[in-house]
């Protein structure tokens, strides 16, 4: 099927959709040089930084999540395309205010051959940095190979916390270890029953069967095994949920961050019957949803699915969600 998709020269998607961005949000954000969406209030930051990057094609993740209590500084490239290192290495130096910067990567190939060449840079210019990786999706790697893992959705309550920790103050080791401390608590599914298409190519990212879904797809159509028969929303959040309850290991009585993520195209009321089922299935087990969000933080374009994201949670991170935060796109 052609691509529809109210666009302009594909060559200028990434830079219209910046421009768009911060003129949509210029209370809170301002664009940069070299593709950098910047927090309005960073030139006042007496505290730790936070730096992230990522493709665009995502919205509004992860430039949507940059201001006052999450990031800083976001560094985008083009549509599904990591930035360039050079670029990131000069966000952490314009983010730097003498307290350190936290630098957040997605798994990604990409996303991470930049930032280990962002961080070799660094070394070599004596920069105060720690790069925290967020790398659960669960269906790629098992556990004990978590570094193969890709990063889903959860890098968005990681920046969150994270940034939270920055706001009162703490240490950038601080900050580090409790954004690492969520982060290796966290675990996501997605499952997809339409891919989308490239709004720069028009070519289909993935193809499925008109009454079939796949759990695992990855975020730009990586197949994930899991291709099956489509259900319903009870009998799908079943099987994502003891699956990701089964990979964390949450014990009855503990509590959980609980994120329905829809991809681009997935309806909320279809999210809402998800997470229902979601909340009874892990109340069934004695599990308490102490924190939740049911929306669109990272998508996929036009993808019709969702990611459903676990994570466990301490008084001290529940506190951190919970913390004051201002950006286009997350405000508490």
């Amino acid at each position: 099927m052609k691509m529809k998709k109210f666009i302009n020269a594909p060559e200028n998607l990434t830079d219209e959709l910046l421009d768009g961005l911060a003129l949509a949000h210029s209370d809170l954000i301002e664009r940069g040089d070299e593709n950098m969406i910047i927090n309005k209030k960073l030139a006042d930051a007496d505290r730790v930084t936070i730096v992230t990057q990522g493709g665009a094609g995502h919205e509004p993740a992860i430039s949507g999540f940059v201001g006052d209590g999450m990031v800083d500084i976001s560094v985008v490239g083009d549509i599904f395309a990591a930035p360039g290192p050079q670029a990131c290495l000069d966000a952490i130096k314009l983010a730097d205010k003498g307290r350190g910067v936290l630098y957040i990567v997605l798994n990604h190939a990409g996303d991470m051959l930049t930032g280990n060449l962002t961080m070799k840079q660094v070394k070599k210019q004596g920069l105060d940095v720690i790069k925290v990786v967020t790398q659960e999706d669960i269906a790629n790697a098992s556990r004990s190979n978590a570094e193969d893992r890709r990063g889903l959705v959860g890098c968005i309550p990681t920046y969150k916390i994270a940034g939270a920790a920055a706001a009162e103050g703490k240490s950038l080791e601080e900050v580090a270890e409790i954004a690492r401390r969520f982060a290796d608590n966290m675990a996501t599914l997605a499952v997809a029953v339409r891919g989308a298409t490239h709004p720069s190519t028009g070519a289909l990212l993935s193809d499925l069967g008109e009454d079939e879904m796949e759990i695992g797809m990855g975020q730009h159509g990586e197949e994930g095994g899991g291709r099956q028969p489509l259900k319903t929303a009870d009998e799908t959040a079943e099987i994502m949920v003891k699956a990701l309850v089964n990979d964390i290991g949450i014990k009855p009585g503990e509590k959980v961050m609980l994120i329905i993520n829809g991809s681009g195209a997935t309806t909320l009321m279809e999210q809402l019957l998800v997470y229902r089922a979601a909340v009874r299935i892990l109340k069934e087990m004695d599990i308490e949803v102490v924190a939740n969000y049911v929306g669109e933080l990272l998508t996929v374009q036009e993808t019709a699915g969702f990611q459903m994201f676990l994570a466990r949670m301490d008084d001290e991170l529940l506190r951190l969600w919970d913390a004051p935060c201002e950006t286009p796109y997350m405000k508490k």
